[in-house]
């Protein structure tokens, strides 16, 4: 009788090889949500940087809004992680996603009531800030809890790199369409609708049982615990570090975005959607090579390669006036920064115990997006000072010098982590001499 293919066997082929993560019921419901209601989410962020541009013509403002939106994030997220260990993260989830609808229709009724100010645009963005700050720790904690084993871990993080990056190719583009057409207001009401996809799933998924931290230990110490931890175990503190540093000086390149589209390419909205959609297509393309990979070893290289192509494209981006080339060059810039970013996240999620993911990958949060705040602050008044195409050539050049350093630090990063992959079965028990071309990392 020929062999029935049970939902948790390795499917084979490289198509099939590319997609395993999806055979977990859960996980194909979470795809299925948050690829609507990501879409959704592009749009929204695209519409508000326009209409911010729109009302004041300001970069410093575009730089205030960001940090506006962001700044919560970084103050909370520490003690958000805290919680995500201590709550049911599913429910977690639930909840800030329907927080999240709210804010995007409440802006979608003042835009389309015509009665939206910057002041409201500032406090819906705070509100974000603090919705997020619960809901990406959260968000990244629950993957294990989707995927019923860890060799499927790093695919399902590919694919769902590969699912924001392909809202990032739909929804700026269609923000700019939609734009054009009928106003921001629109965006964010489809924003709003679109998170009921994400919640249903949610609430469909059949989940095992997880054990949770005690309440019982103080908040302060459970702080503690996760910072002694991040700090002090080489690998996860010194990719925090150097991503720490791309998203302060490289990640606030998309707050500029209005002012190449408006100024240096001389353009409208669709122009903005067709550079944030070649981002996406870039960031895309990497998510997609990463879901053929079949194993984390080498990804420390990556994450340097990365950090390094990444600062270059922005620096070349910077000095180009042709729309061809820069599309060119945003594509080239989203696969080095999604690429730095799904590696990182890999290795990070397969190394870091259970007990401590939810304050670990509240760190993660506070490196790639709590930073980013400070980075918009500091894009919005470079480009006040000495223009928007010199700032990223700044930005991008730290970017470049980040992953020098990152660099120089991987034999370290190698000795660390070596010792747990062969625990996990990663590694074979015993070092091979193979392993000193630094496939280990």
């Amino acid at each position: 009788m020929p062999k029935i293919e049970t939902e948790h066997e390795l499917p084979r082929g490289g198509i099939s090889l590319a997609w395993r993560a999806l055979r977990h019921r859960n996980f194909r419901l979470f795809f299925s949500g948050q690829s609507i209601s990501l879409i959704g989410t592009w749009m929204t962020r695209i519409a508000t940087a326009w209409l911010v541009y729109r009302l004041t013509g300001s970069a410093w403002l575009l730089g205030i809004v960001g940090f506006a939106g962001q700044i919560p994030t970084f103050l909370l997220a520490p003690f958000a992680g805290v919680w995500v260990d201590r709550l049911n993260r599913r429910h977690v989830l639930v909840v800030t996603q329907t927080l999240a609808m709210a804010q995007s229709l409440a802006l979608a009724a003042l835009t389309l009531g015509h009665r939206i100010t910057i002041a409201e645009i500032l406090w819906l963005s705070i509100f974000q800030g603090m919705i997020n700050a619960f809901d990406m720790p959260g968000r990244q904690a629950f993957m294990v809890q989707m995927i019923e084993g860890r060799e499927d871990l790093g695919n399902a993080i590919a694919i769902n790199s590969s699912m924001v990056n392909m809202a990032r190719l739909v929804g700026p583009s269609l923000a700019g369409l939609v734009i054009a057409a009928f106003g921001e207001g629109f965006c964010f009401l489809i924003d709003g609708i679109s998170y009921i996809a994400v919640i249903v799933s949610l609430l469909m998924m059949r989940l095992p049982n997880f054990a949770v931290a005690s309440a019982i230990v103080p908040m302060i110490a459970q702080l503690k615990e996760g910072w002694t931890y991040v700090s002090q175990f080489a690998p996860v503190r010194t990719i925090l570090l150097l991503f720490a540093v791309v998203s302060l000086m490289g990640m606030p390149f998309t707050v500029l975005m209005p002012i190449f589209a408006a100024k240096v390419l001389h353009g409208g909205p669709h122009t903005l959607g067709f550079l944030m959609g070649a981002v996406g297509t870039g960031a895309l393309g990497a998510a997609i090579s990463l879901a053929f990979r079949k194993s984390v070893l080498g990804l420390g290289r990556v994450i340097a390669v990365s950090a390094a192509v990444f600062g270059a494209a922005l620096v070349a981006f910077g000095m180009s006036r042709l729309l061809w080339l820069s599309l060119v060059l945003m594509v080239v810039t989203g696969f080095g920064m999604m690429m730095g970013m799904a590696a990182s996240n890999t290795i990070i999620q397969t190394v870091v115990p259970e007990d401590k993911r939810g304050r670990v990958m509240s760190y993660y949060t506070m490196a790639f997006v709590g930073m980013a705040p400070f980075g918009s602050l500091l894009a919005g008044g470079l480009a006040h000072l000495v223009g928007a195409p010199v700032t990223l050539m700044i930005t991008g050049a730290f970017c470049i010098l980040g992953a020098g350093w990152f660099t120089a630090q991987l034999p370290n990063i190698r000795l660390h982590i070596r010792p747990i992959y062969r625990d996990m079965g990663i590694l074979p028990a015993e070092p091979l001499t193979a392993m000193a071309d630094g496939s280990g990392d």
